[in-house]
């Protein structure tokens, strides 16, 4: 393909008066200028693609990927670089880089990975792609797997590059509050090792969630509210480009006006314009004192206005957490905690600071949830009661699952999706989605970080309901998007909600975005299908 877009016409040549004498140096000169002009129309790209500042899908030609002998050659090279023990075709390798029971889009017949790839080093991942660059192999990055949009499904059935082996802390600099990692380090595992340093890492997405796939989704979790979402707390990465040409964004500064933000490019870009194989990560200290508070209320509205009124005032909570009476309802049906729910409405805030602070913030609190019309409040004063009030949080899916399972069928399966509003339009969407929710006959429970507006729905549905969950979840998104809010909050975009993203942004954004990938990933190898369309006969993966 871009090998027919290289070239242009020459063009017209320059024409003198046939009158006119010319200087001998103004002849070398005009020849000079000749020579470069032939040469740069010559060489310079042409065609739809290459003009103004975006690339629309209709002016790219189809993907052409190697050949069936090119992959085979290609494997046999990667093998000499990561060692044969390091290469799988194992049919449970393969089904287990294909899909998982969370995701809400699955893979079609044949987009399964043809190979599972395990390098060990930076070095053995740039080996890795000059030789699917050399070939054109498809590649899509693998960490923990955990995603919940098909982010790693083998879309172009080729190689999946997992990045497991990679799974080392590589340095702690606790006097910066900042630390190095490899892409398999799990947050959980990270957060367990700087414990005795007093130190937290803050984003705390799912359990098994790594720092590669955070990195790619830029997920946050409950301490977003305290904390942020990974672009807050990504400072540098290093990443290979699609060539296996390796980059590192940034060094380790709290700040820098230097050139282009690439750090910031490549979070959130799902491993579809590199592969990221190490994440320097700003890290926190402990808080000296932590509890938990539990307030329900008699609807959804009150508790959003408690948590406007809390940020309003300019009260800093390190978690604020909402459950609506689904999910209350639900723990106590599965009985998965020891403790018995009040089956309201319920916000679960986490507040720490000083001893002092926090038995401030408890007082300020309680008095701003009680002027919502908060019908009970109660706060931890141990941890074992701190970890009590959490669990209804921490428990809260698999609550969901065996919910499902007890009371409509083993078989039931679960929708996990996400959108994000401005809090002061959350309840009103919410609310709406929990009408189109009950009134379509669906069981459903709904948690959200409400002190960034983000709520998730979990949908309980049976096979034959698939497509009118999907078209649940389409309307959810459309009421968002309708309130000034966002397809996804942290779940990102993958396969399951490209569809959305020209909906929120425009055409001329994801026309921007999709030329921003072409730069960096001409032949299309990288993840290929994530976020946008990347090729014109795709229709739907």
């Amino acid at each position: 393909m871009f090998s027919r877009l290289r070239f242009g016409r020459f063009r017209r040549p320059l024409r003198l008066a046939r009158s006119s004498v010319v200087p001998s140096s103004v002849v070398y000169f005009l020849g000079g200028v000749g020579a470069a002009t032939a040469y740069y129309t010559l060489n310079r790209p042409s065609g739809p693609l290459f003009v103004g500042s975006t690339t629309k899908l209709e002016h790219l030609s189809p993907i052409e990927y190697g050949s069936s002998g090119d992959f085979d050659v290609a494997v046999d090279e990667i093998t000499q670089i990561v060692g044969v023990d390091h290469v799988s075709i194992s049919q449970s390798d393969i089904e287990h880089h294909s899909d998982s029971y969370y995701q809400t889009h699955h893979p079609k017949p044949g987009q399964v990975p043809r190979v599972v790839v395990y390098p060990a080093s930076t070095e053995e991942v740039s080996e890795v792609m000059k030789v699917a660059y050399k070939y054109k192999v498809p590649i899509v990055p693998f960490t923990g797997g955990t995603s919940l949009e098909g982010q790693f499904i083998a879309s172009r059935a080729g190689i999946t590059l997992d990045l497991n082996r990679l799974d080392k802390i590589v340095k702690l600099n606790e006097l910066d509050l900042d630390v190095t990692v490899q892409p398999a380090v799990g947050w959980q595992d990270l957060n367990e090792y700087l414990a005795p340093y007093g130190l937290l890492f803050g984003p705390d997405p799912g359990p098994g969630a790594c720092i590669g796939g955070m990195v790619g989704t830029s997920c946050s979790g409950t301490n977003a509210a305290r904390y942020g979402t990974m672009k807050e707390n990504v400072l540098g990465l290093t990443v290979v480009l699609a060539d296996g040409t390796i980059v590192k964004t940034k060094k380790r500064p709290r700040k820098s006006s230097a050139g282009y933000n690439l750090t910031g490019l490549f979070v959130g870009s799902e491993g579809t314009l590199g592969i990221v194989t190490e994440a320097t990560l700003k890290l926190y200290v402990k808080p000296e004192e932590e509890t938990v508070a539990v307030v329900n209320f008699d609807d959804i509205q009150q508790a959003t206005n408690a948590v406007s009124d809390i940020v309003s005032k300019g009260i800093q909570v390190n978690a604020v957490e909402l459950l609506d009476t689904n999910m209350m309802k639900c723990i106590n049906f599965v009985k998965s905690t020891s403790k018995q729910w009040v089956e309201k409405p319920t916000l679960l805030i986490k507040i720490g600071g000083s001893k002092t602070i926090v038995g401030e913030l408890v007082k300020s609190i309680r008095d701003i949830t009680k002027n919502n019309g908060s019908s009970q409040f109660q706060f931890a004063q141990t941890e074992e009661e701190k970890a009590e009030l959490w669990s209804a949080r921490r428990m809260s899916l698999w609550s969901t699952i065996d919910w499902g399972k007890k009371t409509i069928s083993e078989d039931v399966k679960v929708y996990i999706t996400d959108v994000a509003v401005p809090i002061s339009r959350l309840s009103t969407v919410i609310d709406e989605t929990k009408q189109d929710l009950d009134s379509n006959g669906f069981k459903y429970t709904i948690i959200g970080h409400v002190g960034d507006g983000n709520f998730h729905a979990l949908v309980l549905y049976k096979d034959e309901q698939a497509d009118e969950a999907k078209k649940l979840v389409g309307r959810m998104v459309d009421r968002a998007l309708e309130n000034d809010g966002t397809c996804t909050g942290e779940h990102g975009v993958g396969v399951g909600k490209r569809q959305y993203l020209v909906q929120e942004v425009g055409e001329p954004t994801v026309d921007t975005m999709r030329r921003i990938k072409l730069a960096l990933d001409p032949l299309r190898l990288l993840n290929a299908d994530k976020i946008f369309q990347i090729d014109p006969t795709d229709k739907d993966h």
